[in-house]
């Protein structure tokens, strides 16, 4: 029997990680303390459970949400990357290589869900082209976020910077 091993990371490629193994389970959790560390209106995670989880490229920055919590993120864009507790350690759901993989099967934090969350799905839709003549950008637009994959090395010799500045022009 072959294990199952996702892979994932940050947007920037600084971080990247393995989970051999089944996770135990995938969730959203609508508390105050994460919709501020997702900066969203919650945060999808899931919970390595006994998987063999490993950081394959970089290391993350922590922050001690409180006295049981620490969450970790990437230094270089930001994207939050783990939940992490005496229970165990949830990854952000939207890292993953292919987070359509992992849906969620349970809603922690229900005392904080914004009432508006379960109707999302009723809200009319657009495809992205679908504003290219309000946003003629979009005709031309160029990613710099990771591939959904590993890679040997990032950013690629040929490509950009991955940091973005706001220094003056001289």
């Amino acid at each position: 029997m072959t294990e199952t091993v996702r892979a994932g990371g940050c947007q920037c490629g600084a971080i990247r990680f393995r989970l051999e193994g089944e996770p135990s389970d995938s969730s959203i959790c609508h508390c105050r303390m994460c919709q501020k560390a997702f900066g969203a209106y919650y945060a999808p995670l899931v919970a390595t459970g006994e998987g063999k989880f490993s950081w394959t490229r970089g290391t993350v920055k922590y922050f001690q949400s409180s006295n049981h919590v620490k969450r970790g993120f990437c230094a270089d864009c930001g994207t939050p990357m783990t939940y992490e507790a005496a229970d165990g350690i949830g990854i952000s759901a939207g890292s993953f290589d292919d987070p359509a993989s992992l849906p969620p099967v349970m809603q922690f934090g229900i005392e904080g869900k914004l009432p508006f969350v379960d109707r999302l799905h009723e809200l009319p839709e657009r495809h992205t082209m679908d504003d290219i003549d309000k946003a003629p950008f979009l005709g031309d637009i160029v990613s710099y976020q990771h591939p959904d994959h590993d890679t040997d090395q990032w950013p690629p010799e040929s490509g950009h910077s991955r940091h973005s500045s706001m220094e003056s022009k001289e």
